[in-house]
């Protein structure tokens, strides 16, 4: 099942973890050659949660998120087209003073 933020879940409600794709199509990453997920799930490491690329030319990342919370995150683009990109099916959007910019918020 897919959520309104393009998680695909697949967990049992009883679980304190949600397991999901995160998927970002082609068109968003334009000329980049690696996309990296980074948020507060993984301490903003910029090389945690590397994203597999697709042979359509979109990329995924499965990761894990303790329910009942709130993250920010970002993904960050490298290669032809590098820089920053929020989610465009992030459930809102927080102003972030320390980037300048806002962060995607995704409610799990």
């Amino acid at each position: 099942m897919e959520d309104s933020h393009g998680i695909d879940q697949a967990v049992p409600e009883e679980q304190a973890h949600l397991q999901g794709e995160v998927p970002l199509e082609a068109d968003e990453v334009g000329e980049a050659t690696e996309v990296y997920l980074v948020g507060e799930f993984n301490d903003w490491d910029a090389q945690a949660t590397p994203m597999r690329r697709l042979k359509d030319g979109a990329f995924t990342a499965e990761v894990e998120l303790e329910t009942g919370r709130e993250y920010r995150f970002r993904y960050l683009l490298v290669g032809g087209a590098t820089g920053w990109l929020n989610d465009g099916r992030a459930d809102s959007y927080e102003y972030c003073p320390f980037a300048g910019t806002d962060n995607s918020l995704v409610s799990v």
